[in-house]
């Protein structure tokens, strides 16, 4: 069973450097297509050249990684069941993201391929839940309890939601820039010569906008995707947060405490989220749980160093098993806090305090070193520069039945650059790709000039396909990957 190697054999080490290899060709993947969104209007209007426009897309993209938080990516993370992401013997979840990176990297390239701007975040979303079905019939459990499905609506929503608001705002922004601003020139495809100045500067910085929003948001997906793939190869360095180990000793008094959570209001893998709990206490000692309240906040920075003897002088020291334990327990506990959360039986109270639990567990077990934000943002970078000729084209020319304007242009990317960053702040995954292709089609049918319906069909008919297929690969994969006969 793939999903169940032994972490410290051959093929494991060598499956997880494949995922490894892979989840970085994503990140590249990402860059053609939703990376390619954002410099788009700015090299169609040539108001900067397309080394100019990739280079300052790639360095607000990076900046937006880095100052975007995490949020986005343990929000997909939590999509995928504990058991999957913490494997009952320890191992490493390679047929997790085997069956994540094939599914998702497939269809970003066909797509591609086709010139067509679809979603890196639908094709990653649409692996996960694939994974998370595969999981539920590997295991004979029902759909209704092997697919985290408020988490998953939540997800949905926002991505369904995120373009109807770029077609709109988009739109109105465009009609009152031509009720206000009455240069014709602003409203003329471009030949040779870029833009009047100010227009010129107004898309290049929303270009930036949108780099930076792009960033907070879809670079944070490949970082929740990178650290599984190097927690399964470096379960000993990457498995705990190294901010939180000196408040390792904290950890059983907070399990304690949500331990009537999960009882109350877990489904049906409560009783192994009990048991990580219990194993958890007794490992960090019985001292630890003298106070059963939790601290008042959750472990952020480093403290101060404990006592010899304490739980937490003892983490540095804690084998590769052991960590990757911890991790896997706090997991389960996190996700049984999670259907605490949900329960419409819980009262309002007690909603907030099984999140704040859930918060104080999760920082723990999720964070992102500098080193894999850098490498989010330089694959992004990479991929842009590789592949944006061919979005460019038809965000440019064949959306419409004209070709884009620059205020048209503008008017998108400024409507995405708010759309895309408050999402990446919020920690709510939205699609780059569809937000800016909705909003450029909002400007042209706002403008009179109406839209190329042969291209906006093969659009659409990307977009609908991409979760269902996604889905369906993803799933089969890892239902083979997971059976006992493999």
């Amino acid at each position: 069973m793939l999903t169940h190697l032994d972490p410290a054999s051959a093929l494991a080490a060598a499956l997880l450097i494949f995922c490894f290899v892979m989840v970085v060709l994503f990140e590249a993947t990402n860059g053609f297509h939703d990376a390619a969104n954002a410099v788009a209007t700015v090299i169609y209007t040539k108001s900067l050249s397309p080394v100019q426009a990739v280079l300052l897309s790639g360095f607000l993209n990076f900046l937006g990684v880095l100052l975007g938080g995490i949020a986005v990516a343990y929000a997909l993370v939590e999509l995928i069941p504990a058991e999957v992401l913490s494997p009952p013997d320890g191992g490493p979840a390679v047929g997790m993201l085997v069956a994540l990176f094939v599914a998702a990297l497939s269809w970003n390239i066909g797509t591609w391929w086709l010139a067509l701007p679809n979603s890196s975040s639908h094709c990653l979303i649409g692996s996960l839940i694939g994974v998370a079905v595969g999981n539920a019939f590997a295991r004979s459990r029902s759909l209704a309890d092997g697919v985290h499905w408020p988490q998953l609506w939540k997800v949905l929503e926002a991505l369904a939601l995120s373009p109807v608001l770029g077609f709109v705002l988009a739109g109105v922004l465009y009609f009152i820039c031509r009720r206000t601003l009455h240069d014709e020139n602003l409203y003329k495809p471009v030949d040779d010569k870029p833009p009047i100045w100010w227009m010129r500067g107004i898309l290049i910085l929303t270009c930036s906008g949108v780099s930076f929003a792009h960033g907070t948001n879809d670079g944070q997906k490949s970082i929740g995707l990178i650290m599984l793939t190097i927690i399964g190869l470096f379960p000993a360095t990457y498995a705990l947060n190294p901010h939180a180990h000196s408040l390792l000793d904290q950890l059983p008094a907070i399990l304690k405490h949500a331990e009537p959570f999960v009882i109350n209001y877990g489904d049906d893998e409560k009783q192994t989220a009990i048991d990580a709990a219990h194993s958890l206490e007794q490992r960090m000692g019985a001292a630890a749980i003298a106070d059963p309240a939790p601290p008042a906040a959750a472990p952020a920075e480093p403290a101060a160093a404990a006592p010899s003897d304490s739980p937490a002088a003892a983490a540095p020291a804690q084998t590769k098993q052991q960590k990757s334990n911890v991790r896997d327990d706090v997991y389960r506990v996190i996700s049984q806090l999670k259907h605490a959360e949900e329960s419409k039986s819980i009262s309002a109270p007690e909603k907030k305090e099984a999140q704040r639990l859930s918060k104080q567990l999760g920082s723990y077990v999720e964070y992102a070193p500098l080193w894999v934000r850098m490498l989010s943002a330089l694959c992004l970078g990479t991929g842009t520069m590789i592949g944006y000729k061919r979005i460019v084209k038809t965000l440019g020319e064949r959306l419409g039945n004209v070709h884009l304007t620059p205020a048209q242009g503008a008017s998108a990317e400024l409507v995405s650059a708010l759309l895309i960053g408050t999402a990446g702040f919020t920690g709510l995954p939205v699609s780059t790709t569809h937000i800016v292709t909705s909003g450029i089609g909002g400007t042209m049918v706002a403008s009179g000039a109406g839209l190329r319906w042969s291209m906006i069909r093969r659009i659409v008919m990307a977009w609908v396909l991409t979760l269902p297929v996604t889905i369906l690969i993803a799933g089969g994969l890892y239902y083979l990957l997971a059976s006992p006969r493999f």
